[in-house]
């Protein structure tokens, strides 16, 4: 512990969060949780120096790092950091306890949960945990909504999503691209068994909440874009996922698990307020993708 208030009077946040990490392990269990629960879970939202310390773990910060590029499950995860599964997952419950990730049952196999990165709680987190540190590193959020300039050069980077019937999810995910890019990502969407038409709300909720206007647009298989070279293939739907074909070129892959709108079953309205919620978390992850898209061509 002293060795942490060394580092932060000297300035160095990571060292000092490293340190805490160094302490936590050495001591005895019964004195490394109960500081652990008090200082990073306050009602579900992580305490500033608890965030540092939640984060530099080497082992969560890898969890962090896998999900910040995919939604996962567990024994997915269980193979990319080569850690037992009970050891990945109880490192998981912590992340989830600070409120960092979100577990939800996956719509393919109901046994199988995907987890997801909070990114928003992320950066409201890591922000607070500055100024906790010191006002002068207070920093005001910017949301991703401009594209970098540098997604207009040639060629156009390709980006595909993919779901089942191509008709709620993956149009609304490939026209909030296009909308937030000005047309310089060359956008694609495609489903595994199409549907005949689009979904009536998923016209309306674009049409009304961004101002896009898919009418004309139709659903179509992948299999009509078999060949065409992308350099990210995004599956929203777990089903969507497990059948999702190979494309050239081996274009980089990642997972939004997000539940099918049009599965609620609802009266017109509870129908539509869910098409809402499922455009804004979509306009969200969209967003949040802009900066890596950006990456892929600096």
């Amino acid at each position: 512990m002293d060795v942490a208030r060394a580092y932060l009077q000297l300035g160095y946040l990571r060292g000092a969060a490293r340190a805490l990490v160094e302490a936590d392990a050495v001591a005895p269990a019964e004195v490394r949780c109960r500081p652990l629960a008090r200082t990073v879970v306050a009602q579900g939202h992580p305490a500033p120096a608890g965030v540092a310390r939640l984060a530099a773990h080497p082992l969560r910060w890898r969890l962090l790092t896998e999900l910040a590029a995919s939604d996962y499950r567990v024994r997915e995860l269980v193979t990319l950091v080569g850690e037992p599964q009970n050891l990945v997952s109880y490192h998981l419950r912590l992340l989830r306890d600070a409120g960092l990730v979100t577990a939800a049952r996956s719509s393919f196999d109901g046994r199988d949960s995907y987890y997801q990165l909070d990114l928003d709680r992320c950066a409201d987190a890591l922000a607070a945990t500055g100024v906790a540190l010191h006002p002068a590193l207070r920093r005001e959020r910017v949301a991703p909504d401009v594209p970098p300039a540098d997604l207009s050069r040639s060629p156009r980077i390709g980006v595909l999503f993919l779901c089942t019937g191509n008709s709620a999810r993956s149009p609304i995910a490939e026209s909030l691209l296009r909308h937030y890019t000005d047309g310089q990502v060359e956008t694609a969407s495609a489903g595994s068994q199409s549907k005949p038409h689009l979904h009536a709300d998923a016209v309306r909720v674009l049409r009304e909440e961004f101002d896009i206007d898919i009418t004309a647009q139709s659903p179509r298989h992948w299999d009509t874009l078999s060949g065409r070279r992308f350099d990210y293939v995004i599956s929203l739907c777990d089903k969507a996922r497990e059948a999702c074909p190979d494309f050239p070129d081996q274009p980089r892959r990642a997972h939004w698990s997000i539940p099918d709108p049009a599965a609620t079953g609802g009266t017109d309205q509870a129908g539509y307020l869910a098409f809402r919620r499922t455009a804004a978390v979509i306009a969200t992850r969209v967003r949040h993708l802009l900066p890596v898209l950006s990456a892929i061509r600096s």
